[in-house]
C-alpha cells in the first residue's frame, strides 16, 4: 500500500503505553499514517523503560525522568492523542470501542493490545506495610526507600527479577534472605549447571539463598508492618520488607467477553497471553504486541510469549508495519535477553529451557567469563554469555537458523 491510501484504518487505538506501545505508534508515524492516533496507559507517566526499575533506579544510579522512553515535545510532534492514568476496563469489539474505566469509550478501526503483565502478589498480603511488588515505577521507588543498610529482606522468588533484586539489596548493604522452590536461580531459564554457578555468587555476596524451599503460609505482622515471613515447615525468616517476585501474569482482565483468545506457552507461572499469529494478529482488526502476546512462531507452529525488552520493541514495529500492510509478514525473531547482577551482564539469544543440553564452548564459569551454548536433538536453540559479547552475537545467526549442533564456534 502507497502511504495514506484509503484502505488504511482511519483510527488506530493503542492500549498500553509501554515500550510495544511506543514502538508501534512510532513506526505507523514513520511509515507515513497520518491517521488518528491514541495511546491509552493506566499509568499517569509517559512510557518509560522497565528494565532499569530492578537496576539502575533501586540503586540510585538512575532518576525516574532518564527511565523515560521519549520526552513529551516528541510525542506531540508524532500527534498522538494520549489518554494517560486511564486504564481500560473492557472491549466493546461489536461496536468498535475500548471502554475506560471511567465510563469514556474510545472508538477505532484498528486495535492494538500492549498491555504487558501485573505482578503476581502473595495471597493475603495486600494491605500489609512492608509488602512490596517490583512492576511499576512507583513499585520501584517505594522499595528503594526501604533499602537501607541492615534491613532485613526477604525476596520471594529467585527469578531474574528477584535475583536481580536480591543483588542489588546486597550491594546496598541489607540483610538478604531469597527463598525458591525450585531447586537453583533463574530455573525456568537456564540449566542446573548455571544455576549452581549462579547461586555461588550470590552466597559469595552474603546473600542467604534458600532454595527447594517449603511454602509461604503466612506472613507475620506487628500492627499492620511485616515482621517475618512464615514457612510450611515451620521455618521464620524475620523480615523487615518482603519483595514478592513469583512471576507475573498478561493484563487481560479488560478483554473478558471479547471475541479474543487467551492461551499459549508461557515464559514462567503466568497465565496466558493474546493469541497472535505470525503477524500479531489475534482477530480482524486486533493485534497484540509485547508481553502480553502470544505470538505464533512459524518453525513450530505454538503460541509462546515473552517478557523480554528488545523483542516488546520489535513486535510493535512489526504490528504497525501489518496493520497498515495485509501483504506483510514479518521475518523470524531471535529472542534477546539480558540480566545484571552484580558486576556480571548474563546475555542469551533464543530459548534456554531447563531441560536443553547445555555445552560451554568458550572461556569456562571458573573464570565468570564464557558462552554456552543449549541444544537439543542435534539442533542449537540458544546460546548464554558472560563477558564475551562479542563472541556471543556470532551465534545469532546459529539460534535464529536452528543450525544442526556441533562442539565448535560458528563459521
Amino acid at each position: 500500500m502507497t502511504p495514506g491510501s484509503n484502505d488504511w484504518p482511519a483510527r488506530v487505538v493503542v492500549v498500553g503505553a509501554s515500550a510495544a506501545g511506543l514502538a508501534v505508534v512510532e513506526a505507523a508515524r514513520g511509515q507515513g499514517y497520518r491517521g488518528e492516533l491514541t495511546l491509552i496507559g493506566d499509568e499517569p507517566h509517559l512510557p518509560y523503560d522497565r528494565p532499569p526499575l530492578s537496576k539502575q533506579l533501586l540503586t540510585s544510579d538512575w532518576s525516574p525522568e532518564r527511565l523515560l522512553l521519549r520526552e513529551r515535545a516528541h510525542l506531540d510532534e508524532l500527534a498522538v492523542a494520549m489518554r494517560l492514568g486511564q486504564p481500560a476496563s473492557g472491549l466493546d469489539a461489536d461496536s468498535r470501542e475500548v471502554v475506560l474505566a471511567d465510563g469514556d469509550r474510545v472508538p477505532y478501526d484498528a486495535l492494538v493490545v500492549a498491555t504487558g503483565v501485573r505482578a503476581r502478589r502473595l495471597p493475603g498480603s495486600d494491605g500489609i506495610s512492608g509488602v512490596h511488588v517490583l512492576r511499576t515505577l512507583g513499585d520501584a521507588l517505594a522499595l528503594r526507600a526501604e533499602l537501607t543498610p541492615g534491613r532485613r529482606l526477604v525476596v520471594l522468588g529467585a527469578g531474574v527479577l528477584g535475583a536481580e533484586a536480591a543483588a542489588v539489596a546486597q550491594g546496598l548493604g541489607a540483610e538478604v534472605t531469597v527463598i525458591d522452590p525450585l531447586a537453583w536461580p533463574l530455573a525456568r531459564i537456564v540449566n542446573r549447571e548455571i544455576g549452581d554457578w549462579l547461586a555461588d555468587i550470590h552466597r559469595e555476596r552474603g546473600v542467604d539463598l534458600r532454595l527447594s524451599s517449603a511454602p509461604v503460609t503466612a506472613i507475620r505482622t506487628t500492627a499492620g508492618r511485616t515482621e517475618a515471613v512464615e514457612l510450611a515447615d515451620g521455618t521464620v525468616l524475620p523480615a523487615d520488607t518482603v519483595l514478592v517476585a513469583i512471576g507475573a501474569t498478561p493484563a487481560v482482565q479488560w478483554l473478558a467477553g471479547s471475541p479474543i483468545v487467551i492461551g499459549g506457552r508461557e515464559p514462567a507461572t503466568g497465565s496466558g497471553g493474546v493469541l497472535c499469529d505470525r503477524r500479531g494478529q489475534a482477530a480482524p482488526g486486533i493485534y497484540a504486541a509485547g508481553d502480553v502476546a502470544a505470538w505464533q512462531d512459524p518453525a513450530t507452529g505454538e503460541h509462546r510469549r515473552y517478557e523480554h525488552r528488545l523483542n516488546a520493541t520489535e513486535q510493535g514495529r512489526a504490528v504497525a508495519r501489518a496493520l497498515l500492510d495485509p501483504d506483510f509478514t514479518p521475518p523470524p525473531s531471535v529472542p534477546y535477553f539480558w540480566s545484571d547482577q552484580y558486576d556480571l551482564k548474563l546475555q542469551t539469544f533464543g530459548t534456554l529451557d531447563a531441560d536443553d543440553q547445555f555445552t560451554v564452548v568458550d572461556g569456562s564459569l571458573h573464570a565468570r567469563r564464557f558462552i554456552g551454548v543449549s541444544h537439543r536433538d542435534g539442533l542449537v536453540r540458544g546460546a548464554l554469555g558472560v563477558g564475551m559479547p562479542r563472541q556471543l552475537r556470532a551465534w545469532r545467526t546459529a539460534v535464529a537458523d536452528r543450525a544442526p549442533w556441533k562442539e565448535t564456534t560458528p563459521a
